[in-house]
């Protein structure tokens, strides 16, 4: 869709940095922002439209791109007066960058059908510094046709583009991907507290677990915090369980009852509730640590 007219809607760090990654490819954009201005000034700097609401956007746009917290920002801006789906064009293609609830995902495509569009769900992986270069993992999902005409803008934005079955698919995987990789740092963190606690060298610990199969990206990327301060995964903790609560909802829609999720979530609300919520992920190592420390006064 070289010709293609993109709204896109949700310019924090990462939708702006595709935002201006789009714009390097020479796409027209029209951007709706919220808030902070820093992302949406950023695009118009360099050539794009502001639109004055979602309606807006989808009325001017070919393809609609939304990159958003949760599945309630999403819903605010698809529905009601105003909102996308009220001025979306015929055969117009939305796309759903966010991390959303798979439910939530296949009402509104339902929605967006009847009013003669598609809905794609194709939630992200890696950093806003990846976006940037163009080099996202992009876990798309819904109608294949759709998928098929807008790929050469997620070529743009992504290195790894996937499309993995029906509408909903990538919001599934990306919720069961977020939940092994958050029970996983979690437990990590943990383990560095523990060895404090026991006395035991943080350095040491980690030779060994690094040397057999636990090693892993995120086992070095909690273990380049606890050794070194360095914070590798940019992630926040209020995120993290924002996207393990997402997780357990799906899981109780599907009348799974899920164990494993519950002791991430534990942590995460717990770190988050104690003021720890724009902490980065690697940093709840000095939440256990702290924990343990207090428990031991």
């Amino acid at each position: 869709m070289p010709d293609a007219k993109i709204g896109f809607i949700g310019l924090g760090l990462m939708g702006s940095a595709m935002a201006q990654r789009l714009l390097d490819c020479g796409h027209t954009l029209m951007v709706l922002g919220n808030r902070n201005r820093t992302g949406l000034d950023a695009s118009i700097a360099r050539g794009a439209t502001e639109a004055g609401s979602a309606r807006e956007v989808a009325e001017a746009c070919d393809v609609v791109m939304l990159c958003m917290g949760t599945s309630d920002h999403v819903e605010a801006r698809m529905r009601g007066d105003g909102g996308v789906i009220e001025g979306l064009r015929p055969d117009a293609v939305v796309i759903d960058f966010g991390t959303s609830l798979p439910g939530s995902t296949k009402a509104l495509g339902a929605d967006v059908e009847a009013a003669g569009g598609t809905y794609l769900d194709a939630p992200l992986g890696r950093t806003p510094s990846h976006a940037r270069e163009g080099k996202l993992n992009i876990m798309a999902a819904g109608d294949r046709a759709a998928f098929d005409r807008v790929r050469p803008l997620l070529d743009d934005l992504g290195e790894n583009v996937f499309h993995l079955g029906e509408l909903g698919s990538g919001h599934t995987i990306k919720l069961i991907n977020n939940f092994f990789a958050m029970t996983t740092a979690n437990a990590m963190a943990e383990a560095f507290a523990m060895a404090d606690r026991a006395g035991v060298a943080r350095d040491k610990l980690h030779a060994v677990m690094a040397a057999g199969p636990l090693h892993s990206g995120m086992m070095d990327f909690i273990a380049n915090y606890a050794k070194e301060g360095q914070v590798d995964l940019a992630f926040s903790v209020a995120n993290a369980r924002k996207d393990v609560s997402y997780y357990k909802m799906m899981a109780d829609e599907l009348e799974a009852d899920s164990i494993m999720s519950i002791c991430a979530l534990m942590a995460l609300s717990t770190a988050v509730e104690a003021g720890r919520g724009d902490a980065m992920v690697p940093e709840m190592v000095d939440f256990f640590a702290d924990r343990f420390s207090s428990e031991a006064d």
